[in-house]
């Protein structure tokens, strides 16, 4: 998965200007990803990060949210969190909504 640094914000995407990825320190591939992810959230083939969000995180009750992946051009969400020390991962289909997978406790 590729850490995608992408701000999703409201029922759309907000988006700054794209710098090129040498002056971001992505790769190249990141780059596209990032713009697919972009792309698929304005179009409506993937809900935005905050929708995501609200979905999932008043679930993990305990546990603090530190970040999310997105896997493009699956569009699976993965949400990290992080209770008592363990790590917990929670994927999330970027379509539905809907919680996919889960590893930790």
């Amino acid at each position: 998965m590729s850490l995608l640094p992408i701000v999703l914000a409201g029922a759309g995407a907000v988006a700054a200007p794209v710098a090129p990825a040498a002056a971001t320190g992505m790769g190249a591939e990141q780059e596209r990803d990032g713009l697919a992810a972009l792309q698929a959230t304005r179009q409506g083939r993937i809900l935005p990060l905050k929708e995501i969000e609200r979905r999932v995180v008043p679930q993990m009750k305990g546990a603090q949210y530190i970040g999310f992946d997105l896997e493009m051009p699956s569009g699976v969400y993965t949400l990290k969190f992080l209770r008592e020390g363990e790590v917990i991962w929670v994927d999330v289909d970027g379509r539905s909504g809907q919680v996919i997978g889960r590893t930790g406790r």
